[in-house]
């Protein structure tokens, strides 16, 4: 019973989060067990746990829907509002 409680309740926990958060929810989970698994110490687990945050939020971030990336006449990127 505990092995199906505590998996639905971490999923509806994360099911309010928009998607950069639930990307670096996810991202950090599986990059702390990623971490864990190679090195076999706490600090592989707290470094792949960082890494994988940040790159899941910068992954979630992107995913975003109504946002698209430009870039204006002097070759800068910015984020806005697409246009279509």
């Amino acid at each position: 019973m505990k092995k199906v409680i505590l998996p639905a309740l971490a999923a509806l926990m994360i099911a309010g989060c928009t998607t950069t958060e639930q990307g670096a929810v996810i991202g950090g989970a599986s990059g702390a067990a990623i971490g864990a698994a190679t090195s076999g110490t706490m600090g592989g687990a707290v470094a792949g746990g960082a890494i994988g945050a940040v790159a899941g939020g910068l992954i979630g971030r992107a995913a975003e829907p109504g946002w698209c990336y430009y870039r204006d006449r002097y070759g800068r990127r910015y984020r806005a509002r697409c246009d279509y």
